[in-house]
């Protein structure tokens, strides 16, 4: 293990970490959780994450069992999450938005032994719930459980009546969390987390590279059940007796804004996306009291940091992280941004780039990222070839593209599968992505492959227009010509398609399968 990271007792469970850690530092009057409901202390979480707890354990719940939440960003989410951990239970977590007919695989694939879930998405879904013999409860937050469901149910204010629950003393090798990938193939798998895995993470990231503190106020544009939020909107908060600030709805730039201000945020999980929009909607906003961001889940443009930079001042520390790794281990610093990079290793955290013929590339050579940490997943669940290929002890090899400089700064050249081979040479979609970007006209871009009347592939960029252009034939070609002067030529799109968006993920990548087949 890593020098600057602890090392973790045998005994060890994140509900403790935590959460049960702050009420014995004497913070359980701080404010723990703000959301659309109100605000509750350190003190008032834990005691609903027991109660929780003893809900499940009286329902038949044991230790190692998985509880699949399915949950709107609130106090109850956090509740439930936790109280599942003090049970001694395994967390899987899933998009509360998703169409009905998903929550099927994702019931089977569990096969958990409870359902924390939202009474909207209950109605949508009670059909399913008999077929699942592995289900001993479900636990309804924000309704009654309707009639004829067919298995046991109780509402959240019933649960919250059982006896508390102390933390099961789980060991830090136990199972937590299950995280689920996002799915760019087939449907998504779940990358199985100890315990240790997300204290590891948070003394590495949080601690000294984020430098989360006591007064800070967190806000995210992403949700719980993904990880990118998971850690930063709600566990490395709670570890530094820092507030989550958590609302229901999805992010939009007017409730994000509303919400800094309610809120008084100082730390903003954003995405690329998002920053594009806030940028769009209200150029000169005021985003004091943030005096940081950060970016992940899909590439920031250097352009694009630059005009939020201009516009804002609020600096953004893009990173990578991923599923498997459970939190970014690649990152900029506070004061030490470099524009266009993902910054150095995370502490805790090695990296190699590996050519194709398996020997480590030097500066500037691009290869495939190989990342070792002690955070990474014991497996995928159900999928123990591609277990063996990508999870090898500590190390996870990536599909990631990558090249790093003489100064140790990682730079993403995009995924190897995205790579596109036009003349007998490879082109990354992300750098004629970047340059279409720089061109006034252009709002967002996406270039993917695609095949000529020859067989021959040429790039194909999807682009979205900002307000005020039209996307006819001669805006196409001075797009195109554009590229042109800035890049080899092979490298120009031999199309150009105008869309109003770009598909997206529910984690907000942009679905480039989807392109390719359009």
């Amino acid at each position: 293990m890593d020098q600057s990271i602890p090392t973790f007792p045998e005994t060890f469970n994140i509900a403790s970490y935590f959460l049960d850690a702050r009420l014995e530092e004497g913070r359980g009057a701080r404010i723990a959780v703000a959301d659309d409901s109100g605000r509750y202390s350190y003190a008032q979480v834990h005691d609903m994450a027991g109660r929780i707890a003893g809900a499940l354990w009286q329902a038949g719940v044991r230790p190692e069992d998985r509880c699949l939440l399915a949950l709107f960003d609130s106090v109850e989410f956090v509740a439930a999450f936790f109280g599942v951990l003090k049970a001694g239970g395994v967390v899987t977590m899933v998009n509360p938005e998703l169409p009905a007919a998903d929550y099927e695989h994702y019931l089977r694939y569990t096969r958990c032994r409870a359902l924390l879930v939202d009474a909207m998405l209950l109605e949508r879904i009670a059909h399913l719930l008999p077929g699942c013999d592995c289900l001993r409860i479900v636990m309804v937050v924000g309704g009654l459980p309707p009639p004829g469901l067919g298995v046991p149910a109780m509402s959240w204010q019933e649960a919250l009546g059982c006896a508390p629950r102390p933390t099961y003393p789980t060991s830090r090798d136990d199972p937590a969390v299950w995280l689920f990938t996002s799915g760019s193939t087939g449907r998504p798998k779940a990358a199985v987390h100890l315990h240790h895995d997300f204290a590891y993470n948070n003394e590495g990231y949080a601690r000294q590279v984020l430098g989360i503190r006591e007064d800070d106020v967190t806000l995210g544009v992403p949700k719980l059940f993904f990880g990118y939020a998971t850690g930063i909107n709600l566990l490395f908060p709670l570890a530094a007796g820092a507030t989550a600030a958590l609302y229901r709805d999805r992010a939009t730039p007017e409730r994000l804004l509303q919400l800094i201000r309610q809120h008084r945020a100082t730390i903003l999980s954003c995405v690329p996306t998002m920053m594009n929009k806030l940028l769009q909607h209200a150029p000169e906003a005021d985003l004091r009291p943030l005096r940081l961001c950060t970016s992940a889940g899909e590439a920031l443009p250097e352009e694009l940091y630059r005009r939020w930079m201009a516009a804002y001042g609020v600096e953004v520390l893009d990173g990578i992280g991923s599923a498997e790794m459970f939190h970014i281990y690649i990152s900029n610093r506070p004061g030490q941004v470099r524009p266009g990079s993902l910054g150095r290793l995370v502490p805790g955290y090695t990296a190699r780039i590996v050519r194709p013929d398996g020997s480590e590339a030097g500066p500037g050579e691009m290869g495939t990222l190989h990342v070792c940490g002690d955070s990474a997943a014991l497996c995928y669940w159900q999928d123990h070839e591609r277990s063996k290929q990508v999870l090898r002890g500590d190390w996870v090899v990536s599909s990631d593209l990558f090249h790093r400089d003489e100064e140790g700064f990682f730079y993403y050249d995009g995924r190897a599968d995205d790579l596109l081979k036009v003349g007998g040479i490879f082109v990354s979609p992300l750098e004629v992505e970047g340059v279409l970007l720089r061109h006034p006209a252009v709002l967002e871009a996406a270039v993917v492959g695609e095949e000529n009347e020859a067989g021959l592939v040429r790039p194909l960029a999807w682009v979205v227009l900002r307000p005020g252009y039209t996307g006819d034939d001669e805006l196409a070609r001075a797009l195109i010509e554009h590229v042109r002067a800035h890049l080899a030529h092979y490298k120009a799109p031999g199309r150009i398609q105008f869309v109003e968006a770009l598909p997206r993920s529910d984690r907000g990548k942009v679905l480039r399968r989807v392109l390719q087949g359009g």
